[in-house]
């Protein structure tokens, strides 16, 4: 029995000692002269992007676009999932100024989810690394033909060095809005 038990106690602590992290998930760097420190490929952010992001949509629900701007870099991005979009922080003001004045009568968001992550490692070349903030949220929307609007929405924020948001990517249905659209 005892023979037995050595081999068993063995291979339990290696089973217990096994990494069992697939490779891509995680890197390696140097932490100190002949110490390694594994870095994760992706990590929770600082909660204060959640903040940018809920002061961004209240800003946006009270028509304050110039309030809900400050929080975007010069050259940021703004594009939705059909593929139209704007560039530049000017371009993306313009077009939420006159949506909010000449298509919206009002708009608000209720049951948000926010997650900021830190991505160390991007899973695909063309992904960015850096913060990104992750957002759902139903918006209920009124529209000048006196028709409603509600649906669930992803947006995608990523910020630059300076926290200042530079790539929106937001995934929602057209359809609905170009329904409650028509007169």
């Amino acid at each position: 029995m005892r023979k037995l038990f050595l081999p068993l106690l063995g291979i339990l602590f290696l089973v217990a000692c096994n990494d069992n992290k697939p490779a891509e998930t995680k890197e390696t760097s140097v932490a100190t002269a002949g110490e390694t420190k594994e870095t994760a490929a992706v990590e929770i952010a600082d909660a204060k992007y959640m903040d940018i992001g809920k002061k961004g949509i209240a800003a946006l629900s009270s028509g304050d676009i110039d309030g809900w701007m400050t929080s975007y870099a010069d050259n940021a991005m703004y594009r939705w999932n059909n593929g139209d979009s704007a560039a530049g922080k000017a371009a993306i003001s313009a077009y939420w100024k006159k949506r909010r004045t000449e298509v919206l009568d009002s708009i608000s968001f209720s049951g948000d989810i926010w997650l900021p992550v830190k991505v160390n490692t991007p899973q695909q070349n063309v992904q960015l690394p850096g913060i990104w903030l992750l957002a759902w949220y139903k918006v209920d929307a009124k529209y000048k033909t006196g028709k409603k609007m509600t649906q669930w929405i992803h947006t995608d924020m990523h910020f630059d060095a300076n926290d200042k948001i530079d790539l929106v990517i937001q995934y929602l249905d057209r359809a609905l809005i170009n329904e409650a659209m028509k007169k």
